[in-house]
C-alpha cells in the first residue's frame, strides 16, 4: 500500500479524513487523541445507526475513526474518492485476532461468526474461535489495502507506534492544538479488552 506521510500542501488538503481499521488496534484512544486538535471534529463510530445518504455524510474539517467503514469502501469510493485523506489504523494482526477472541460473542465478530460464517445448527463450524477470528482480521485489512491502493491521500499508523506516527498524522493534515493533552490520552488504554497487553 502507498503511504504518502509528507505534509499536505494547502491547496491539495482534504478536510475530511477517514480512519481505516479492523477494530480491537486503538481506534478509540485515537479518536479521544483527535478532539483536542484545533479547528477539527473528531468522532469515533458516529453514524453507525444511519443508513442511505446519511451514514457517509461527514461534516467538513472532520476526522471520523469507524472499524465498520470497511463495509461501506464501495460507497466511499464511489461517493467521497479522493475528497478525504485516508488513514489505515493497524496493530499486530494476532494481537488483534486474540482481543477479537475474548470479545467473540460481541459486536462485529459476534455477525462475523454467526452471520457472515453462516453455520446451523446441523453444520458445526469447522474452524475454531482463534481461527474465525484471524480470519475475521485477513479478510477486513485485505479489503482496506484494497481501497487504499487506489486512493491519492494515505497513510498508515500502527498502534505500537502511535505516538511518533500522530506526530505524522497532524503534521501531514496541518493540525494543531493541545498535543500535549492528545499525547496523554495516546499513554492511556481506552476501551481496552481484559487480558490485552499495552502496545
Amino acid at each position: 500500500m502507498i503511504d504518502h506521510p509528507s505534509p499536505l500542501s494547502a491547496p491539495e488538503r482534504p478536510d475530511l479524513v477517514l480512519v481505516l481499521c479492523t477494530g480491537r488496534c486503538g481506534s478509540t484512544t485515537l479518536a479521544r487523541a483527535c478532539a483536542h486538535l484545533d479547528g477539527w471534529s473528531a468522532a469515533h463510530e458516529s453514524r453507525t445507526h444511519l443508513v442511505g445518504p446519511a451514514r457517509l455524510s461527514y461534516p467538513s474539517r472532520h476526522i471520523e475513526i469507524d472499524n465498520r467503514l470497511s463495509w461501506y469502501l464501495g460507497r466511499i469510493g464511489r461517493d467521497i474518492g479522493d475528497r478525504a485523506a485516508y488513514v489505515h489504523l493497524t496493530r499486530d494482526a494476532e494481537a488483534v485476532a486474540q482481543s477479537f477472541a475474548r470479545r467473540a460473542n460481541q459486536g462485529i465478530m459476534r455477525a462475523w461468526r454467526q452471520d457472515v460464517l453462516t453455520h446451523t445448527r446441523w453444520r458445526e463450524p469447522k474452524a475454531s474461535l482463534i481461527e474465525q477470528c484471524r480470519d475475521h482480521v485477513e479478510t477486513v485489512t485485505a479489503n482496506i489495502e484494497a481501497f487504499l491502493a487506489t486512493r491519492r491521500h494515505v497513510m498508515t499508523m500502527r498502534l505500537e507506534t502511535i505516538e511518533a506516527d500522530f506526530e505524522r498524522f497532524t503534521s501531514w493534515i496541518g493540525a494543531q492544538g493541545d498535543l500535549a493533552a492528545a499525547r496523554a490520552e495516546l499513554a492511556r488504554r481506552h476501551n481496552a479488552t481484559q487480558g490485552d497487553t499495552p502496545a
